[in-house]
C-alpha cells in the first residue's frame, strides 16, 4: 500500500474542459472527514456519458452541471486513510463507489437510489466533486460497496456506473431463462446488457448497432447468437429468428430514435422494453406499436446500491467479469488519448488504470 508523502501532498488529476480535451492540473491530496475515507485510486472507466455531457461540450448549468472537478464518476480502488467516525469499512478495504453522493435522509436515498436524490446537497463523483481520474479520491463511507477478492479493480470500476445502469433495467424487465432479449446499441454500457443478460439464463441473445466494429466485437466475446446492421430490415430480421413473433425482452442502449423504435417494434405481444440511453428523443405510434399488442415500456436510471451490492455477488456467483469488456487501457499520464479513443467509438471499454491494473 502507498504511503503518501505527508510533505508534499500533491497529486495530479484529469479534468475536462469541454471542447473535446482533457486538461491535467495539481491537486491536494485530501485528507478525510467524520465519516470519510481516501481511496487509493485503482482503475477509472470512462463512462459514455461523460463524453456526451462533457468532455464534447459541458450540458447542465447550476448545481447539477459539470463544476470543473476532477473527472471519473466509475472508481475503484483501496481505502489507505480514515476519518473518524467510520461504521463498516476500514484501511486496506477494497470499494466501489456509488457514485452520487445524496443527502441520506430524502425518500430517495432512504431507498437507497441516491442517483435520484431531491437534495440540492446531492453530488456526483466526477461532475460535482472530484472523480476518479486521479492517483487518489475522497468519499463518503456511506457511498461505498465492498469489492470482494474474486474481482478486480477493473471489473468493480464497471460496477459503479455501467453494469449496475444495465443490471438495474435488467431486472425491472424480469430477463429469465424464457426469454430470446435484444440489445440495440453494443458500446460498453449495451455489451454489459448482453454479458448479464446471459448470465440470468436468456435463451437467445441479439445484437444490433450501426457500428459493424462493434457487432464484430460482441460475437467476439460470445455475447450474441445473432448481430445484424441496423437498417430497415432488422425488426423483419429479428421476427424471422424468432418465429415470427418477435423477442421477449429488449433493452435500448443506444440512445437513437431509430434504435428506440426497433426495441420497441422487435418486441413481441406482451413484451417488455427498458430504454436506458440517455439524451435524443423517440417516435412510435402507441396503438400498433404498444397498445394493441400490450407491450410495456421501462425507464430506468442508473440503480440503487443496495442492488449494486446484489450485483457484486451474482458477479462472483456467475463467475462472470466485467473487466472481459475492456479493450484498451492507459495510464493517467495518458487520459487525453483515453477520452480521445472513447469518443470515437472504435472500441470496447476504456480504463485508466493504476499500478497493477495497468497490465
Amino acid at each position: 500500500m502507498q504511503i503518501i508523502d505527508e510533505k508534499n501532498r500533491k497529486m495530479t488529476g484529469a479534468t475536462l474542459p469541454g471542447g473535446s480535451k482533457v486538461e491535467f492540473k495539481q491537486f491536494d491530496i485530501p485528507k478525510p472527514g467524520y465519516g470519510q475515507v481516501l481511496v487509493r485510486t485503482k482503475a477509472s472507466t470512462i463512462c459514455g456519458s461523460d463524453i456526451r455531457c462533457i468532455y464534447r461540450e459541458h450540458v447542465g448549468v447550476g448545481p447539477e452541471g459539470y463544476q470543473g472537478v476532477i473527472a471519473g464518476h466509475e472508481p475503484c480502488g483501496q481505502i489507505v486513510e480514515e476519518g473518524p467516525g467510520l461504521k463498516r469499512f476500514k484501511k486496506g478495504d477494497r470499494v466501489i463507489v456509488y457514485h452520487i453522493s445524496g443527502c441520506g435522509v430524502c425518500h430517495e436515498c432512504r431507498q437507497g437510489f441516491m442517483i435520484s436524490c431531491t437534495s440540492p446537497k446531492r453530488q456526483a463523483y466526477g461532475w460535482q466533486r472530484d472523480g476518479g481520474m486521479a492517483p487518489y479520491i475522497l468519499c463518503d463511507e456511506k457511498d461505498l460497496v465492498e469489492l470482494p477478492p474474486e474481482l478486480s479493480y477493473c471489473d468493480g470500476a464497471q460496477v459503479a456506473c455501467g453494469f449496475g445502469t444495465v443490471y438495474e433495467a435488467l431486472e425491472k424487465i424480469q430477463v429469465s431463462g424464457d426469454d430470446a432479449v435484444l440489445v440495440v446499441g453494443l458500446g460498453p454500457v449495451g455489451l454489459a446488457a448482453l454479458m448479464l443478460a446471459k448470465a440470468m439464463g436468456a435463451n437467445m441473445l441479439i445484437g444490433v448497432d450501426t457500428n459493424t466494429e462493434r457487432i464484430a466485437l460482441a460475437s467476439k466475446l460470445g455475447l450474441i447468437d445473432h448481430g445484424f446492421e441496423a437498417n430497415d430490415q432488422t425488426v423483419a430480421n429479428i421476427k424471422a429468428i424468432t418465429g415470427g413473433h418477435g423477442v421477449e425482452k429488449a433493452l435500448d442502449a443506444s440512445a437513437s430514435d431509430p434504435g428506440r423504435q426497433t426495441a420497441i417494434r422487435a418486441c413481441r405481444k406482451w413484451g417488455k422494453i427498458a430504454l436506458v440511453g440517455e439524451g435524443g428523443t423517440v417516435h412510435f405510434n402507441p396503438s400498433p406499436d404498444i397498445l394493441h399488442d400490450q407491450k410495456t415500456i421501462y425507464g430506468s436510471w442508473v440503480t440503487s446500491i443496495w442492488r449494486m451490492e446484489d450485483l457484486v455477488e451474482r458477479l462472483v456467483r456467475w463467475n462472470i467479469h466485467p473487466e472481459d469488456l475492456i479493450t484498451n487501457r492507459f495510464p493517467l499520464e495518458k487520459a487525453d488519448e483515453a477520452y480521445s479513443l472513447m469518443a470515437s467509438g472504435h472500441c470496447g471499454k476504456v480504463a485508466v488504470c493504476f499500478d497493477e491494473e495497468l497490465k
